[in-house]
């Protein structure tokens, strides 16, 4: 049902059962799947593909140019998953050459006031909190959470299951399945709680807990850890997806709560 008083382009392709709410602006090369609803003052710019069964609450700016002074208008889009809340006043930055896209994956809660710049890749089921900003490249992994308020530098990775806690400022990766906290930004342990409510059983989390007591503990360094690791420990997707990611970590990774700053 849409609202006459709202702006649709006819260049839109909108899906017939979707709910467009008055004063609501959307532009032209826009796609919306059907079972979304668009709230009154969203306004939805070229370069969008929302799926289906998403909400999309009043005051929210989807697929602006990018804030980067190296954007020259190439084509680009914002792509949001199915089953996705976007609460109000949330904004959402198109790609630029460097990927070409920002992707918000399905099931994703992102609260209101949050910001999410170019070229940000976030997995299946994340939810980020009201007020979060992060920067260009960020990539979030499935089931991480990001508490309010948090500052995330621009191309850092924040891996599965990992919990950020509010008014953090990230400046290195955090690893998958961990708890981040304190200033500077610190491992706290792992986040047994949410592996649990995802059904990971007790062996499993008790194999992740002591992965990074090597890993933050033991006084090793990150080479000295992930030799340890992968010579010591049975090889398991878990073990396997914590050491290619600080493996593959640009910025590198966040420090131990018993290290020195």
């Amino acid at each position: 049902m849409n609202q006459p008083l709202a702006y649709i382009h006819p260049g839109a392709k909108i899906a017939t059962n979707v709910v467009v709410e008055p004063f609501a602006t959307i532009n032209n090369n826009v796609t919306i799947g059907s079972g979304t609803w668009i709230g009154s003052n969203v306004t939805i710019m070229e370069g969008a593909r929302i799926g289906k069964n998403c909400q999309i609450f009043p005051g929210a700016v989807i697929s602006a140019i990018p804030q980067d002074l190296k954007f020259e208008d190439e084509d680009s889009l914002v792509t949001i998953g199915d089953n996705t809340v976007i609460r109000e006043c949330v904004t959402i930055n198109r790609g630029t050459k460097a990927y070409g896209r920002t992707e918000i994956g399905k099931n994703c809660l992102i609260m209101a006031t949050s910001h999410i710049a170019h070229d940000c890749i976030l997995e299946n089921n994340v939810i980020i909190v009201n007020g979060v900003l992060l920067a260009g490249h960020v990539k979030v992994g499935k089931f991480a959470i990001i508490g309010g308020l948090a500052g995330i530098h621009q191309f850092i990775q924040i891996g599965a299951h990992a919990m950020v806690s509010g008014g953090s400022l990230v400046r290195k990766d955090v690893p998958p399945y961990t708890k981040a906290a304190k200033e500077p930004l610190s491992y706290v342990g792992i986040n047994s709680i949410g592996l649990r409510r995802r059904g990971f059983d007790a062996l499993k989390i008790r194999e992740i807990q002591n992965i990074y007591r090597v890993l933050y503990q033991k006084n090793y360094n990150t080479t000295q850890a992930l030799s340890i690791l992968e010579a010591e420990f049975e090889a398991s997707p878990e073990r396997d997806e914590i050491t290619t990611f600080i493996r593959n970590s640009q910025r590198g990774i966040m420090k131990g709560y018993t290290n020195k700053q």
